[in-house]
């Protein structure tokens, strides 16, 4: 893994640029589940939107690298990077974190490092919802942690913190979103499309000039099915020397449900039988609209003098949004600031995605037993099968088109996207959520049941059993921190008091000690 990272932390192919860049990669962990050194039972996860959890199975590396001439080393120059490795997917924080550290480290090394390490150990855990304080060598980082329940599309909300601090803070507008213009800049036209691929999954490779623009581009793609969380893998810089490399390249099966960015020319031909790859040169902000890559066939793919463009044979779904192209013109004619274009394009984004995901909200729900049905002595009763079918009848009345201009075959990117792992990820989390939901409202109906009157004709074996579920009951509450109040949890330890306290001496010393 440490070797891995090593790989990561560089560029893998030749890169004439001297001075210093910032990239980011993804890695998968390697062994058994490891515990994080923050043990908050869940808690973040919890409450974080599910685009910025904490990752289980992966690292995400942010890199900050420097290469100048050194004639006293043997290569002819100095290239060294700083690495922070972290399972969350906060870019902006890091990466302006390494701008404040590597230079110095550069400079001074390890001592200056220790400094570091010993102030950051000293940053509160990251907590959904709160403005945080970090100070790190003498600068105060302030930056907000985004919560689950902030409305979607919202601009940060401004914290004015009580504390004068000197010096005056340097405040993030948000921990992980980035200049989606800027990103997006030579295939803009394209932004449904991509939309679309990335909707469903579909294995891509990004062919960058640099770690920089793979990466970026990488994590651009990803963030743009926010609020729905991008349930497939996706690796924003990849290498030769990845241990996945075999994996990837294989000719023997169908590429993976990934995004790969990838910087070496090697790729093109190792790669050409992957579905849609996307060739891009050098990012240059310009006043104008930069060069739209086209849409090619896959066979004009070429080895190494390959052109800019999608190579793909996909056909869209939706028909394209002209509306979008023609306010992001006028933005560079009148010459927006990038975060503004980047807010339109962030908007477009997320309202193309919630026209898609609220029928299928709208239907879920549907399948949520009636509250009248919970009844506190019987389990409660199952959520509805999802069918396809029902959903998409149910399209004819309440489907994307009452909120959303774009036309085009609705019901056919729903068809797929039931195909993709991003449907599989929604449902599963959907369903867990609904299920805790019930289980919630059982418990509260069984906190407004009349206990005595219904212990009165009952054996003492079925009274026994009763306590035996509520206490399971009360466990798996606690432990999967259910929607409940803390109120409701302590009724129904109360009820398992009194129903013990009606049993016979012997019976009561078991329960008491089981």
């Amino acid at each position: 893994q440490k070797t891995s990272i090593c790989y990561l932390s560089f560029p893998d192919s030749y890169s004439g640029g001297l001075g210093d860049t910032q990239f980011s990669f993804r890695l998968r962990q390697a062994g058994g589940p490891r515990n994080s050194p923050f043990q908050d039972d869940g808690k973040y996860n919890r409450e974080a939107p599910v685009t910025l959890q904490r990752e289980a199975a992966h690292y995400f590396g942010y890199v900050y690298f420097r290469q100048v001439k050194d004639s006293s080393m043997r290569r002819g120059y100095f290239q060294k990077s700083l690495v922070l490795v972290s399972r969350l997917p906060y870019v902006n924080l890091f990466q302006c974190l390494l701008q404040l550290i590597a230079p110095e480290y550069f400079d001074k090394l390890e001592p200056c490092l220790e400094a570091v390490c010993n102030e950051i150990d000293q940053w509160p855990p990251p907590v959904p919802g709160q403005t945080l304080n970090l100070p790190v060598m003498g600068v105060v980082i302030q930056v907000r942690i985004p919560s689950r329940v902030d409305k979607p599309g919202s601009s940060p909300v401004k914290q004015c913190n009580q504390e004068n601090l000197l010096p005056a803070p340097l405040v993030l507008p948000s921990v992980h979103e980035l200049d989606l213009f800027r990103c997006f800049q030579p295939v803009l036209i394209h932004i449904q499309m991509l939309w679309e691929l990335m909707l469903l999954g579909e294995p891509m490779v990004v062919m960058a000039p640099s770690p920089t623009v793979s990466s970026e581009l990488v994590l651009a793609l990803t963030s743009c099915l926010a609020p729905l969380r991008y349930c497939c893998d996706f690796r924003p810089y990849f290498t030769i020397h990845d241990s996945e490399f075999k994996e990837y390249t294989t000719r023997t099966q169908a590429p993976p449900n990934i995004v790969v960015g990838v910087t070496n020319p090697f790729f093109i031909k190792t790669l050409q039988h992957w579905p849609h790859i996307l060739r891009v040169v050098e990012l240059r902000m310009s006043g104008d609209l930069p060069k739209q890559v086209k849409v090619k066939k896959l066979a004009k793919l070429k080895t190494l003098d390959t052109k800019p463009g999608i190579y793909t044979s996909y056909k869209t779904f939706l028909h394209k949004d002209k509306t979008l192209i023609k306010r992001l013109l006028k933005g560079i004619q009148r010459k927006r600031p990038s975060e503004v274009q980047s807010a339109l394009l962030r908007r477009h984004l997320l309202e193309l995605t919630q026209s898609f995901i609220i029928p299928l909200e709208h239907y879920m729900a549907s399948l949520m037993p009636l509250q009248r049905a919970i009844t506190p002595w019987k389990n409660p009763p199952q959520i509805r099968p999802f069918c396809q079918e029902d959903f998409m009848k149910s399209l004819e009345h309440a489907g994307p088109q009452l909120t959303c201009v774009l036309k085009g075959d609705w019901l056919g990117l729903y068809r797929r996207f039931f195909k993709s792992p991003n449907f599989d990820g929604w449902f599963r989390q959907r369903h867990r959520e609904m299920t805790q939901k019930l289980e919630a409202l059982h418990l509260e109906a069984i906190c407004e049941a009349d206990i005595v009157a219904w212990m009165k004709d009952k054996s003492e074996v079925e009274i026994v059993d009763l306590v035996l579920k509520l206490r399971e009951k009360l466990v798996r509450a606690r432990c999967q921190h259910l929607p409940v109040k803390e109120e409701t949890l302590q009724r129904v330890s109360l009820y398992i008091d009194t129903i013990i306290g009606s049993l016979p001496e012997d019976l009561q010393a078991v329960l008491h000690h089981p």
